[in-house]
């Protein structure tokens, strides 16, 4: 029987259904994760060793890169099963290499990881990470089967780009319930990365993600049973309620950076008491949504349905994949995240 499983993650969209692969087949075995990433050793390049010159901030922020965030999103998702689980990033440019460095050092017993893009014999193809895994490996390795080619169940890809928007909005309430942790006890909070944190909440999941949620996925499902009105209408009822305490925790936070004194203890616990009250509503919302509606919905909506749901969330509005705006949240979701694993709160 497994006991420590490690998943080696590499930020792309096959990534975000091997996470729920491998959480879900951890779960069944009740084992520990620890998902890896790679990261490019950005100081090797030329604008790297400039940087490392002339900006050193720049330059540690460029170094981290994505992995901050590719490990947020997975953790969280573990998170939600409350699995014990951690996450790992290397710099190198041989990633079988760090895998099973990493599954060695941490003492894993399988490495759980997918074939990226090919289906059966064919995945196993000269040079992939997966066939060099496989060739060098001392312990057991699960190829999963997460392929882009691969004939998809209905929804499949819906789900995939939900549930990678949940899991981003997961790890930033991870990050506030980190703050709050500290603002409770006493501790100095960092009011600019609290700031930024709640400016994320505001401008994505308020602005956008929870509209296409009523607009497509709850009025689909609504139109295709009643078995789910009352929890329709609870669930966008709650949508109402977080605006209503986000707006009250911005105000209070305004007022403690207009007032620009130090902090009182009190003042500390009241802001920790109100930024844990919105992120426990938070978790709490998207765990509905996960284990309620989602397979609610998976049993209930046509294909015809999902095509449009996917569309919406993929293309529909400003928040569209590969646009311009997209990348914003992408960077400013990888900054917040390099933020909180420096300060430990991820």
């Amino acid at each position: 029987m497994y006991r420590h499983l490690l998943v080696p993650l590499d930020g792309s969209e096959l990534a975000t259904n091997l996470v729920t692969q491998a959480v879900a087949f951890a779960v069944s075995l009740g084992a520990k994760i620890t998902f890896f990433t790679m990261r490019a050793d950005y100081g090797a390049s030329g604008d790297g060793a400039l940087a490392r010159s002339l900006s050193p901030e720049h330059f540690a922020e460029a170094e981290m890169g994505d992995s901050n965030a590719i490990l947020a999103k997975a953790l969280a998702a573990a998170g939600a099963f409350k699995l014990e689980c951690d996450g790992v990033a290397r710099t190198g440019s041989r990633p079988y290499e760090l895998i099973l460095e990493v599954a060695e050092e941490k003492g894993c017993d399988l490495i759980y990881m997918a074939s990226h893009g090919r289906r059966g014999l064919k995945a196993l193809i000269l040079g992939s990470q997966t066939q060099k895994v496989l060739a060098h490996a001392t312990l057991p390795v699960l190829v999963a089967t997460v392929e882009a080619n691969a004939p998809a169940a209905a929804g499949e890809a819906a789900i995939g780009v939900i549930k990678d928007e949940h899991r981003a909005i997961a790890a930033v309430t991870n990050g506030l319930r980190h703050i709050a942790q500290q603002a409770r006890s006493g501790a100095e909070v960092d009011l600019q990365l609290l700031e930024s944190m709640l400016h994320y909440i505001r401008a994505f999941p308020e602005a956008l993600h929870h509209p296409k949620e009523e607009q497509y996925l709850f009025a689909r499902l609504a139109q295709r049973t009643d078995e789910f009105a009352e929890l329709i209408a609870s669930l966008e009822a709650e949508h109402r309620v977080g605006g209503a305490l986000l707006a009250r925790l911005e105000s209070q936070l305004l007022q403690l950076r207009a007032a620009g004194a130090v902090m009182s203890v009190p003042a500390r616990a009241e802001l920790g008491e109100a930024v844990e009250a919105f992120a426990k509503a938070q978790w709490q919302h998207l765990n509905a949504e996960e284990k309620l509606i989602l397979p609610a919905a998976q049993r209930h909506l046509s294909s015809e349905d999902w095509a449009q749901i996917e569309s919406a969330f993929r293309e529909n509005g400003p928040l569209s994949r590969g646009s311009e705006y997209d990348e914003a949240f992408r960077r400013l979701f990888t900054r917040l995240m390099n933020l909180s694993a420096a300060e430990g709160r991820y």
